[in-house]
């Protein structure tokens, strides 16, 4: 398969301050979190991820008969402790409020959300479909003290 098909996504994060942070894609497009006044933190990410990757879906079929008079998701989960005391999202939900207008192209338009929701769900959200395939997360670490050489671990 080509890289076209496949394409690698990467995010460069910087640290800009105690708990404040910029993520930032290969465009230079960014996006500033962390823990703070003004910031939404690395779970609420996760959330508007998971419910922009449906907007996208929806919103792409949908804009093409009619432009929305309202488009809205929300995007709630409960934070649970397991037994190993490590933590995760629990009853992670979509809420879709959309409003097309009241003519042939917004009829048609709100015919099709129920349909694109569940298709971005069952196929075509990466985000969601990722959260849900509980993809295996790596790391490599490498620390510097000083001017000596870096520390890799995996």
């Amino acid at each position: 398969m080509s890289e076209h098909q496949n394409p690698t996504h990467s995010v460069e994060l910087l640290r800009t301050a105690t708990n404040r942070y910029v993520a930032r894609n290969a465009d230079g497009a960014e996006v500033a979190f962390g823990r703070g006044e003004g910031l939404l933190s690395p779970v609420e990410l996760l959330l508007a991820a998971i419910a922009g990757c449906s907007a996208i879906d929806v919103d792409t079929v949908t804009s093409r008969s009619t432009e929305p008079t309202g488009f809205r998701i929300g995007a709630s989960g409960r934070k649970i402790t397991e037994d190993g005391g490590g933590s995760r999202l629990a009853d992670v939900n979509l809420s879709f409020h959309l409003a097309f207008p009241d003519d042939e192209g917004g009829r048609k338009a709100a015919g099709l959300v129920d349909r694109l929701v569940r298709l971005s769900h069952d196929k075509y959200c990466t985000v969601s479909r990722t959260v849900e395939h509980a993809t295996p997360v790596e790391f490599e670490t490498e620390v510097r003290v000083g001017g000596g050489p870096a520390t890799t671990n995996r």
